[in-house]
This record gives C-alpha cells, structure tokens and sequence, in this order.
C-alpha cells in the first residue's frame, strides 16, 4: 500500500509513517520543509503545484496538518492560522484527487474531539452535533473541507482526536512536566474531563480504519476509560511517584493564558462508540496502564 501523508513530518506523521513502513507499506511525506529524502516532497501547503500528480499513485491519502493549538496567545490573527492551517491543505488534496488519473481508495482527516464542545451535562458520542464555540467551529470547517472527496467516489474517515499521550512529544510532556518537578495538581476544580488516548493506540486505530473497507465516516480516536483532570493528574502523579499538591486555581489559569486556558478548565465526556462498534481492540484502555507503559521503561 502506498500512502501519502500531508504534515508527516510532525508527531503523528512520524509515528504513522514509521508504523506503516516496519509493515512493508511505502508512505510519501508532504512537508513544507525542505529534505533531501526521497520520501519527502516539499510543498506550500495550498496548491497542488510540484506534487499533485503523486496522488495518482496512491492507495491512501492522509490529512495530519494544523498549526498546534498550544501556541498562545490566542489572537484573532492565531485563531486564522491555526483555521489556514488545516483547511487550506485539505482543499488542495482534494483537487489533488480530483484530477488525478487514479484516484486513492480511501481519505482519512485528523481533526479534534471538541467537534463536540466543551461544556455539556451528556456525554457526546459521534452521533452528537458540533457545537458553537471557537473549538467546535473550527472542527467543523476543517473537516467540510475534505467532504468533497465523497463525491468522487473515494472512502473518506475522520478520525476526532483527544490528547495523544508520547512520552517526548506532543502536549503531554508539558502537562506531565510541573508534576515531574514536584508541583503537580489539577487545573481548576478538576472535575472537567480530559480525553485521551496512548499513541500507539492511536496510530493502531488509524491504521485499523484506513484498512478496514468498512469503515467510513467520524469516528472519535479515545480511550475508552472516561477521565476527570483531577483522575489524570493523579495518575501522572503515581507513575511517576511525585506529590499532588499544587493545584491551579481557574482564575489564575485565565489571567495567565486567555482563552487558551479552556484547554485545561473545560471538557466534555466522550465516548468512542463507532471504533468499538468496528470491533478495535485497544491496548492501553485504561489510565494507569497508559502512565505506566509511558514512564516506566525509561523511569521517571
């Protein structure tokens, strides 16, 4: 199988592209840096130029750009990078595909569990509606844009992600850090959820959908167990057998980062009712297997 990875040279590209290879699979990387590895194609991210006719040798496409959320603070001008960012690449894969001479089996966009918003008494499954705040709407903008491929006949998944825990990289090393230096606490009253899934499962259910001819549509990319702040702060703190201690008030938060803040103030329960509808097996289902795999090989 031959996929190409818009964004593969990032976190998750990385890990994706390295899966799929150890299988024997061949994954072409898009990045807008410039690489002297065959593998790598550069690109401007918004026009099929140098690159488009690539498309027609492909068996998968995958769509894994986006400016990180974690860049503060949140202007308006970071607000439309972080938009640009993912929905200007997904309409240039899509006319990619759409003048190619073959077109690829199946399309799979990354997007964000807060699709579903961040404030409700119910859990959301991929069922419920988005909502209408800045998350919830720049979730859906992002994934209308790669809808058109449906109408030219390729498979396309979305794949709703929650926080993918590595132990080097992504957002997690940072949230596991104060409690690393003896400072660890709940953000808020911690009573707010906190989606997550390990990295491996991650991958795992990605690759699970795009193989799976089946599979269609949203699915939400978390584990299964349902987590407050409060559950998985502490889990951080026993794997890694620091104190919980230091909590951080909500105001304090909100005076410090602005509305980025809602990252860790707010959340929704949500489930991942199609993945385990498909039948997807996850390896690390529970919080303290999750902390455990990821601090305990290398220590603390």
């Amino acid at each position: 199988m031959k996929v190409l990875i818009a964004g593969g040279a990032g976190f998750l590209g990385g890990w994706l592209s390295k899966s799929l290879r150890a299988d024997g699979h061949e994954a072409i990387i898009l990045t807008r840096r410039a690489s002297s590895d065959a593998s790598q194609i550069q690109w401007d991210g918004h026009t099929t130029a140098g690159w488009g006719h690539i498309v027609s040798e492909m068996d998968a496409v995958v769509q894994l750009t986006g400016y990180g959320l974690e860049h503060w603070p949140w202007t308006d001008r970071q607000k439309r990078k972080f938009a640009d960012s993912r929905v200007l690449p997904a309409i240039a894969l899509v006319s990619a595909i759409e003048k190619a001479s073959r077109r690829p089996r199946v399309f799979l966009h990354h997007s964000g569990i807060n699709y579903y918003g961040l404030r409700s008494d119910t859990a959301a499954d991929e069922s419920s509606p988005h909502a209408d705040d800045f998350l919830a709407r720049l979730a859906a903008e992002t994934e209308a844009a790669s809808r058109p491929v449906e109408d030219l006949g390729v498979r396309r998944i979305v794949v709703r992600s929650a926080v993918v825990l590595d132990r080097e990289e992504g957002l997690f090393p940072l949230m596991a850090l104060p409690v690393q230096l003896f400072f660890g606490g709940r953000f808020g009253d911690g009573s707010q959820s906190f989606n997550w899934i390990h990295i491996i499962d991650h991958i795992r259910a990605m690759r699970f959908l795009i193989e799976n001819e089946d599979a269609r549509g949203s699915y939400n990319s978390i584990a299964p167990q349902p987590t407050s702040n409060d559950e998985f702060m502490r889990a951080i703190s026993r794997a890694t057998r620091r104190p919980y201690w230091f909590h951080l008030p909500t105001f304090l938060l909100r005076m410090t980062l602005g509305e980025m803040s809602i990252l860790l103030t707010e959340g929704r329960f949500t489930r991942p009712a199609r993945l385990l509808e498909a039948g997807f097996k996850f390896r690390f289902g529970g919080l303290d297997d999750a902390m455990n795999d990821l601090f305990g090989p290398k220590g603390v």
